[in-house]
């Protein structure tokens, strides 16, 4: 995938993975999110969000740092969680990085014990998240991404209270919203939490 000074063992494992060429979301965004800035990217749904998130964040990451977690990313439900894992898998396979999926229907407890241990990204569900931080105590300070998959899908379903509460626990990080259409509230809590955000709007694609 010919993206600018894209990780080269991120790159060999794409193209193992048959994912030579960059699509127009990708290719807009990568070096905005590479930055560090924060970001709201609007584009149909099929169109490579989750694969658009999984590569950034394996390239701003590049390895693991032996601490608390370094991304969070917050998706819709357990199918998401157990998707973006995978693709975390395939597309890690050259790096180090640990990865860890957290939803409503797994064991809380052995969650907080694989978290306490220490990884470097994790995925999981709105609900899942805010009751594995306020209840165990965790340090999400050392967060450098915070990514909200479906933004618009979950601030419809009334969770945007909870993933405000969340993001106003992180001190300093980049701030990512990706979403089908920037709706008013998706625009409304990017000015709220972000720092001059840039917005992306892809067309859907004939």
């Amino acid at each position: 995938m010919q993206l600018k000074k894209i990780n080269p063992n991120l790159q060999q494992a794409l193209i193992e993975n048959n994912l030579i060429e960059a699509n127009e979301m990708q290719q807009d965004t990568f070096s905005t999110i590479k930055s560090g800035a924060d970001a709201v990217i609007q584009s149909p749904k099929g169109s490579g969000k989750t694969t658009t998130i999984v590569l950034n964040v394996i390239q701003r990451l590049e390895k693991t740092m032996d601490e608390s977690t370094r991304a969070l990313i917050i998706v819709e439900n357990k199918e998401k969680v157990l998707e973006m894992e995978e693709l975390f898998l395939k597309y890690g396979n050259y790096t180090d990085l640990s990865i860890f999926g957290s939803h409503d229907k797994g064991d809380i407890d052995y969650d907080k014990n694989i978290i306490s241990l220490g990884l470097d990204i994790l995925i999981g569900t709105p609900n899942r998240i805010n009751a594995l931080f306020a209840s165990a105590g965790f340090n999400i300070n050392t967060i450098k991404m915070f990514v909200v998959d479906d933004a618009d899908i979950l601030f419809r379903n009334r969770l945007d209270a909870t993933i405000l509460r969340l993001s106003a626990s992180v001190e300093k990080t980049q701030r990512i919203f990706f979403c089908n259409e920037i709706t008013e509230r998706v625009e409304s809590l990017a000015d709220n939490i972000m720092i001059e955000p840039s917005f992306f709007e892809m067309e859907e694609e004939e």
